[in-house]
């Protein structure tokens, strides 16, 4: 029975089984990525989404490894702490030749190493034997490449397929062919040292004899080529994991370093910079969150920026790399067919057959009213926290750019909130961050019409308005901060009119096409006090509200209370418990002084990661109520690791802080800091502001926490507010 998961308007994934049957193992690297089952196989079943991607295109849909023909059995697995490295044990079942049992169970160990480097993936097999006498037997190697567009595998239905070629074999590779419709030549090579004994069809088979206490090692490499794409491979698997190594070694050089007193908070904290770092890809222009695995491992606006803006306070390279990449792909000119404006943010950016076509509308698509405004904020977050003015200078003509967009074109019937309504059939029915079709509404469950001013949206222009006015006093231009200071004013002012629902004790979601508010309590009200537009009175209220049983499930904030229409624990957007959003809900929780409610927020994530497979936040999950001896419920095609999840840790950490840095004034403060009952210490090692790094220690008491200065190079000022 085929289940539908409404993800967006037609562009959903089809699941034919939950993902959470079992939890395939990810690995990533650049533009590649790979979902292999347990004993690192690859196969069509279960969800049907296992397999190795290259820019959305699916280089090896089967891949099995036999021992005389029978399935190894499984000891265990394991990704590696920087997700940079699978590897995977087994060990031969009874192998019975001519009715007679030739090895026993147990006696062959076999270990398999996978790792992804500059469009390849590279594996290390090792046979140990321990037995006592010689032992002959076949291990075959079982390959299938598809190239079926990412957006296929969602379920996503074409009319007409490129041509596969028939598979070629050589002494030592076997190479699949592709013609795409888009013209381009993509091909599937697949080589091995030593070279094969034979070749099967689409089978490779080493006739080995192993002698007892000895290993024999099996290097295969599958290379993902794509005609006019030349790549610097590696000549080994060995030069493939340093490269790799040295890679991951260079993204986390300059992030902060965090350790508490609690190991199962750590496991968090490393599960979550490993994600971070194994999602991050190097672009000429800077490095860049992509957003998740398996279905959104590309550039979206929205997320990167959210991500680095979670991120900013431990590692702000990321928030520069997310500004110059956007900043190159801003939208320049009006294109309906990808909801294209002068001045506007990308949404995403597809490599793939099916975008390059037109079949999907993503090859480049703007089609998001949100990542614009959250690009201009995080510039002004960015110029707090590092004192970059050059980038700033770099950025200012793209952020002006964006201003305009915002008071033009996002502005369209100039009522002073920014709006959105798709120009293509094909692109986006709700443009914000619940980008399902169904995520916007009113009261009695009738769909909102657009064009549609979400709560959010006008938070988050009122924090862009705030920082360009910031950046233009920094640049010398005192008449513009002015007029963006009274702006950021005046939407505040209008803001707290047309959108607080007193019955709701929120904000509403949204505002129709009428200008009739949406009145729903959602978390999107809560971005609100992310941002710092809602009135502090307010604000009182909702952190009341979003504490009741309707909204917090008990491990985090529900996206929809269970109290409104159209909640449903197992929607998309509709009920589900989203970690980036709780995370931001707590900041802003805190940002107002109500930071018992953040901790309460922060301690059911955590207990949550406690219960997901590898401590890894995923995407979201449902937002069943919160039962006894029972974990949370996971959602059936979420994406894990997924960028913003993972960054919420360090979202929350900062909140619940206080955290401040004023790199500019070189000052880094701790307003009325606090920390969560399961963390007795926090240590923060090589936190750098400016040219000046520090080392802190923090340690909870009982309604306060004591911050020490362990060392400080550097012109910096520690300031804490009790």
């Amino acid at each position: 029975m085929t289940e539908t998961i409404q993800i967006g308007n037609q562009w959903y994934v089809a699941a034919a089984a939950a993902r959470a049957d079992e939890q395939p193992h990810v690995v990533k690297c650049d533009d590649s990525f790979a979902l292999f089952d347990r004993h690192g196989d690859i196969h069509p079943w279960g969800a049907g989404e296992q397999g190795l991607y290259h820019e959305d295109t699916r280089f090896l849909s089967h891949a099995e490894l036999t021992l005389n023909g029978v399935r190894p059995m499984f000891l265990g697995a394991t990704v590696k702490e920087r997700n940079n490295l699978l590897i995977v044990e087994l060990m031969n079942p009874d192998l019975v030749v001519d009715g007679r049992l030739a090895v026993p169970k147990g006696e062959i160990h076999v270990f398999r190493a996978k790792l992804l480097w500059d469009g390849a993936c590279y594996e290390h097999i090792r046979l140990g034997h321990h037995g006592l006498e010689p032992v002959d037997l076949e291990l075959a190697l079982r390959f299938d490449a598809d190239f079926r567009d990412l957006f296929e595998v969602r379920g996503t239905p074409r009319a007409k397929q490129g041509e596969r070629h028939a598979p070629r074999c050589g002494d030592d590779e076997l190479v699949f062919r592709y013609s795409g419709l888009d013209g381009r030549q993509r091909a599937s090579r697949i080589r091995f040292a030593p070279a094969p004994s034979a070749w099967d069809d689409r089978c490779a088979r080493f006739r080995l004899r192993l002698e007892p206490g000895c290993d024999h090692h099996l290097y295969c490499t599958v290379d993902c080529d794509i005609e006019g794409q030349p790549r610097r491979r590696a000549e080994s698997y060995d030069a493939a994991f340093r490269a790799n190594a040295e890679a991951r070694a260079r993204q986390s050089g300059e992030q902060c370093r965090i350790a508490s007193s609690n190991p199962l908070v750590d496991r968090w904290i490393e599960r979550s910079t490993a994600d971070l770092a194994m999602l991050t890809t190097e672009l000429p222009t800077g490095p860049y969150p992509y957003a998740g695995v398996p279905w959104y491992s590309t550039i979206f606006g929205r997320d990167g920026v959210i991500t680095a803006r979670e991120m900013l306070w431990t590692d702000p390279s990321l928030a520069r790399g997310v500004l110059a990449s956007l900043a190159t792909l801003q939208a320049t000119e009006q294109d309906p067919a990808r909801d294209a404006e002068p001045g506007k943010i990308l949404h995403e950016a597809r490599k793939c057959e099916m975008a390059q076509t037109g079949e999907v509308p993503f090859g480049r698509y703007y089609g998001t009213v949100d990542a614009t405004p959250l690009f201009v904020g995080l510039a002004g977050a960015y110029w707090r926290r590092t004192g970059d003015l050059d980038f700033v200078r770099f950025l200012w003509p793209h952020l002006l750019a964006a201003l305009r967009w915002i008071d033009e074109s996002g502005d369209s019937d100039g009522d002073g909130f920014v709006e959105y309504a798709r120009r293509t059939p094909q692109g986006l029915l709700q443009q914000g961050w619940k980008d399902s079709h169904d995520s916007i509404f009113h009261a009695d469950g009738r769909m909102a019409q657009a064009p549609i001013a979400l709560c959010e949206v006008q938070a988050y222009v009122y924090d862009a308005k705030l920082g360009a006015a910031e950046l233009a006093s920094a640049l010398g231009d005192g008449t513009l901060a002015t007029r963006l200071f009274a702006q950021a004013q005046a939407l505040r002012q209008a803001f707290q009119q047309r959108f607080w629902c007193e019955e709701l004790d929120c904000y509403a979601i949204a505002l129709d096409g009428d200008k009739r508010p949406c009145r729903v309590a959602s978390s999107n009200a809560g971005h609100a006090l992310w941002t710092g537009i809602a009135a502090p009175e307010h604000a009182a209220r909702m952190a009341r509200r979003f504490a009741q049983p309707d909204f917090f499930s008990g491990w985090g904030l529900r996206t929809v209370a269970s109290s409104q229409a159209r909640y449903n624990p197992m929607a998309y957007h509709n009920g589900s418990v989203w970690p980036h959003d709780t995370a931001l809900v707590a900041a802003g929780l805190a940002r107002y002084g109500h930071t018992d409610t953040a901790l309460t927020l922060m301690g059911g994530l955590f207990e949550a990661t406690l219960h997901f497979d590898q401590h890894r936040m995923p995407e979201l999950f449902c937002g069943f109520h919160r039962r006894d001896g029972e974990g949370p419920t996971l959602y059936p095609v979420a994406c894990a690791p997924q960028a913003w999840s993972a960054a919420a840790v360090f979202a929350m950490l900062q909140a619940v802080l206080g955290m401040e840095i004023d790199a500019p004034r070189g000052v880094l403060s701790f307003r009325t800091p606090r920390l969560p009952g399961f963390i007795g210490t926090l240590e923060l090692r090589d936190l750098r502001v400016g040219a000046a790094s520090v080392d802190l220690l923090l340690q909870r008491h009982d309604q306060h926490v004591g911050v020490q200065v362990m060392r400080k190079g550097g012109p910096l000022e520690v300031r804490v507010a009790v």
